[in-house]
C-alpha cells in the first residue's frame, strides 16, 4: 500500500463518469514471501491501525441539515443528477439522486448515483451505505461495480482492506465487462484494478491490467504511470528507468517520476544525480515528498539497539544468537530471490528460515555467514516517516514485525496483529 496522488482521483473521475498500488506515512509497499524451507527472505509491510471515523452513539440529537430540492431544470431526477455529477456540482446531484432512489427504491443506477454523489462530498459512511444498497439491488451492474471499486481504491485512504475490496470489485467488473463486451467499462476496471495492485503489493497482476489498458488507450497516462511503478517493483530496474523517464515531461506525474528516478539512481551508487532528482520531486510536491529523516549510521544503530532492548524478555530470548544489522538500502540479490520479487522499498528483512525448522545457509552464502539474520534499511525507514519520533516508533514496529517472520508469522497474520 502507498500513498496516492491526488491526481488519481481525477483521472479515475474522468473514467467513471455516468454512464448508464511502504501509504500513510508508516507504509511501505512489500512483496509477500513464503516460509518454506529453503524460504525467500521475508519483509516488513508496515501499515498502523487507523482510527475509526465512525461516531460513537450519543444521546443528543443530531443537527439536521436537509438537501435542498432537486432543480432538475425540466429533466427527471435521475437524468438531472447525472448531469450535475458530470458538471461536479455534487450537492445538486446527491438531491437529484435522492429523489430518483425515493421515486425508484428498486433502481440500481439511481443509488449509484447517489453513493458516487456523497463519495465526493466526503460523506463516506454514508457512500458506504449507498454502494452496499445499489450493488445489494444488482450485484451484476457495471456502474455499480465501477462505482464502489473507484470508491475504496482512489477516493478512501490506502489500506489493506480498502484495497483488497476495491481490488475485488474492480476485478468482478473487468471480468463481467468483457464477457458484455462493454470494452470502454473494461477498461476503467483494469486501470483501477492496475492501481489497485500496485498498492497491495502485486505489481505483476498490476503489470498485466495496465498492458491492457495501453493496448486499448496507447497514450493513458494512468496506466502508463502504473505500468512504471509495477516494473520498479518487480525490479525490473532498467524497464522503470525508461518508463519514468517518459513521464518527467507530465506535469501530474513528474514529481513521482523525479522520486523513483533518484530512488533508481541510489541504487547504481550514483548518490549526487539521486539527490537531484530527489529535489525537484520536493520542489514539485512537498507534501508527498517532505525531506526524509535520515540518521547517521551511527544514530540509526543506537535507536535499533534501543528496540532491541525494550523487547520482552521471549522475543530477546528468541533472538539469541541471531544477527540484527542495518544497512541503507535492500541488496538486489535479497529483493529476487523469490518470485514475485520483493520491493525495493520494504523497511526490514528476516532470512532465513523460521525457528523450529532446519537452518541451513543459502546457497550463495558465505563461510560463516549466519542460516537466520534480521535486517532494517535506514534510509527506507527515513522516506517512509515524517519526523523522528514517527522514525523511532517505525524501526520498533518493523523490528517486531521481522521477529514474527522469525516465529514462524506470515504477513497475513502479522497484518492482523496491526503489524502490516
Amino acid at each position: 500500500m502507498r500513498v496516492r496522488p491526488v491526481w488519481l482521483i481525477a483521472v479515475a473521475l474522468a473514467g467513471l463518469g455516468s454512464s448508464c498500488s511502504c501509504t500513510s506515512p508508516l507504509a511501505v509497499d512489500a512483496g509477500v514471501a513464503s516460509c518454506e524451507c529453503p524460504s525467500p527472505p521475508q519483509a516488513a509491510n508496515v501499515t498502523p491501525p487507523r482510527a475509526s471515523s465512525r461516531s460513537e452513539p450519543t444521546t443528543e440529537s443530531p443537527h439536521v441539515h436537509p438537501l435542498e430540492v432537486c432543480d432538475g431544470k425540466g429533466k427527471s431526477p435521475l437524468d438531472a443528477a447525472q448531469e450535475a455529477f458530470d458538471a461536479r456540482e455534487y450537492e445538486r446531484a446527491l438531491s437529484c439522486a435522492a429523489q430518483a432512489a425515493a421515486l425508484s427504491p428498486n433502481d440500481v443506477i439511481a443509488h449509484t448515483e447517489r453513493a458516487n454523489a456523497l463519495a465526493q462530498l466526503d460523506r463516506n459512511d454514508e457512500a458506504v451505505l449507498a454502494y452496499a444498497r445499489a450493488l445489494a439491488i444488482d450485484p451484476d451492474s457495471l456502474d455499480a461495480l465501477a462505482g464502489a471499486a473507484h470508491f475504496y481504491v482512489v477516493l478512501m485512504p490506502s489500506t489493506r482492506e480498502m484495497d483488497e475490496l476495491g481490488s475485488t470489485y474492480a476485478e468482478r467488473g473487468y471480468k463481467l465487462a468483457n464477457a458484455q463486451h462493454e470494452l470502454g467499462m473494461s477498461v476503467v476496471f483494469a486501470r483501477i484494478s492496475a492501481m489497485a495492485f500496485n498498492d497491495l503489493g502485486q505489481p505483476d497482476e498490476s503489470l498485466e491490467r495496465a498492458d491492457y489498458v495501453l493496448s486499448r488507450e496507447k497514450n493513458d497516462p494512468e496506466a502508463t504511470y502504473e505500468r512504471a511503478v509495477a516494473l520498479f517493483e518487480l525490479c525490473r530496474f532498467s524497464e522503470a528507468r525508461t518508463a519514468f523517464t517518459k513521464l518527467l515531461d507530465d506535469r501530474e506525474r513528474a514529481a513521482w517520476a523525479h522520486h523513483h528516478l533518484g530512488l533508481l539512481l541510489e541504487r547504481e551508487g550514483k548518490e549526487k544525480e539521486a539527490d537531484v532528482h530527489f529535489g525537484k520531486a520536493r520542489a514539485l510536491d512537498a507534501d508527498s515528498f517532505p525531506l526524509p529523516v535520515i540518521l547517521t549510521q551511527e544514530e540509526f544503530k543506537a535507536e535499533l539497539d534501543k528496540a532491541l532492548g525494550e523487547l520482552p524478555a521471549d522475543m530477546k530470548k528468541d533472538l539469541g544468537g541471531i544477527p540484527v544489522q542495518m544497512e541503507d538500502i535492500p541488496q538486489e540479490i535479497d529483493l529476487i530471490s523469490g518470485d514475485p520479487p520483493l520491493s525495493p522499498s520494504i523497511l526490514g528483512l528476516f532470512r532465513g528460515t523460521p525457528l523450529g525448522e532446519p537452518c541451513e545457509p543459502e546457497p550463495d552464502a558465505k563461510p560463516g555467514d549466519p542460516c537466520r539474520s534480521i535486517v532494517l534499511y535506514r534510509k527506507n525507514l527515513g522516506r517512509a516517516v515524517k519526523s523522528r519520533d514517527e522514525l523511532n516508533e517505525q524501526i520498533r514496529v518493523t523490528l517486531l514485525h521481522e521477529v514474527g517472520h522469525l516465529r514462524g508469522e506470515d504477513d497475513s497474520e502479522l497484518a492482523a496483529r496491526g503489524l502490516e
